[in-house]
């Protein structure tokens, strides 16, 4: 997975979230502000505590401890080798004599109807997650910058040269890292 790291309007770091943790720490030290951290395939702002330095906020985020774990995870019901996670699903009586027909029972069908509504959707599913990502980004770097809005609506008409156009005029690290985002989101709709 790859992040990038923006101070201001500039670009600190990309990389594997522990390289741009560390280089957040190495510029704005334990209490880092104006620093944003995005994860590059969801556009998704990531938070980061770096009270106890950058590998322990990284570890944080990633859900474990800094420290080697000292006793095995606890077992209960279920397939946890496989990762198999029981949740609640609600359906109708005829939608549950149906699923229970099928060959394997209720949940085998159920994972099979999943793994092929994925795999019918993903190119067009890849291209809105793309999509969003960038609109994410363009919202949190380059909200307050001349020709946001006009971006926005050119990313969702698809107008490729009016929305290289609009944001080539921003900083030059956010032009860089929206380009590049949108290079992905291009790609991912010519899929």
């Amino acid at each position: 997975m790859a992040f990038t790291a923006f101070h201001d309007q500039r670009m600190i770091a990309d990389g594997p979230l522990s390289e741009v943790a560390r280089a957040v720490e190495a510029l704005a030290g334990r209490t880092p502000s104006g620093v944003l951290v995005f994860d590059d395939a969801t556009g998704q702002p990531v938070d980061l505590d770096f009270r106890s330095g950058a590998d322990a906020a990284v570890a944080a985020h990633e859900g474990r401890s800094a420290e080697p774990a000292s006793e095995s995870p606890r077992s209960g019901p279920g397939r946890p080798k496989l990762g198999v996670v029981a949740r609640e699903v609600t359906l109708l009586p005829r939608h549950w004599a149906w699923l229970s027909a099928q060959r394997g029972g209720a949940s085998a069908a159920l994972r099979r109807l999943v793994e092929e509504a994925q795999r019918a959707g993903a190119p067009a599913d890849r291209a809105r997650m793309a999509q969003q990502a960038l609109h994410r980004v363009l919202t949190a770097l380059a909200g307050d910058l001349p020709g946001y809005e006009e971006a926005l609506r050119a990313l969702y008409a698809r107008q490729d040269d009016r929305f290289d156009a609009l944001v080539g005029v921003w900083p030059a690290d956010i032009v860089a890292y929206v380009s590049h985002l949108a290079e992905a989101e291009r790609l991912a709709r010519a899929s």
